[in-house]
């Protein structure tokens, strides 16, 4: 069995932008890039055609939306801004290491987590005092695959060494990492049972009728 935790949510709070959109652009003008009137509309439109459960990066997205309304973006601006706009503070959850360290003594343990900014992941782990603690981290802008996605899910697991199956996932949103048992895994929800409890009850084996499910 192997035990894998979402970041966001789950391990750590984080204060992230009410307007993202707004936040893109402040960090955009900042780096000399013209944004345009409609910025807002553009930020909210699709602009990258990927196949279904695929992750768009952040500032891919954000490049092609400038694009679309005439703006050239210069070197490597867009990256650079969507890292910084999201660069935010990090408050670790309650029993959020000792779930780790927990999990860590039962068998293999990794990170899998929705992000599509670059280096935001490796940076709240940082935060967090994280850093080094999982066997595996895989992100939905490393990998390509958002969960609910059955292949974020997969590729975990082989980084993991393990099968699919053998997962225990731990989250907090039913509609995202509940996609662990599309897979054979089990999910964990947090927002039913305190992290405190991971090791002693979701690693147990129980299955849906108890949090572990």
């Amino acid at each position: 069995m192997a035990v894998s935790f979402d970041l966001f949510g789950t391990l750590v709070v984080v204060d992230r932008p009410e307007d993202p959109a707004s936040a893109v652009a402040e960090a955009l003008r900042e780096r000399d890039v013209t944004v345009p009137e409609d910025w807002t509309e553009a930020y909210c439109e699709p602009h990258v055609d990927a196949p279904e459960g695929a992750e768009v990066p952040l500032p891919a997205h954000v490049a092609a939306a400038l694009h679309s309304r005439g703006v050239d973006v210069p070197d490597n601006a867009a990256r650079r801004a969507v890292v910084s706009a999201f660069d935010f503070e990090v408050t670790v959850r309650d029993g959020a290491h000792e779930a780790v360290q927990r999990a860590v003594e039962r068998g293999p343990v990794g990170l899998c987590s929705n992000c599509a900014v670059p280096e935001l992941v490796p940076r709240t782990l940082v935060r967090a005092g994280l850093r080094g603690s999982f066997d595996a981290v895989v992100t939905s802008v490393a990998c390509g695959w958002r969960k609910p996605d059955p292949r974020i899910f997969e590729t975990l697991a082989d980084q993991l060494g393990v099968d699919p199956v053998s997962l225990v996932h731990v989250g907090d949103d039913p509609r995202t990492d509940g996609g662990v048992e599309d897979v054979g895994g089990r999910f964990y929800d947090v927002t039913e049972t305190p992290l405190s409890e991971v090791a002693t009850e979701g690693a147990s084996g129980a299955r849906r009728d108890d949090p572990c499910r």
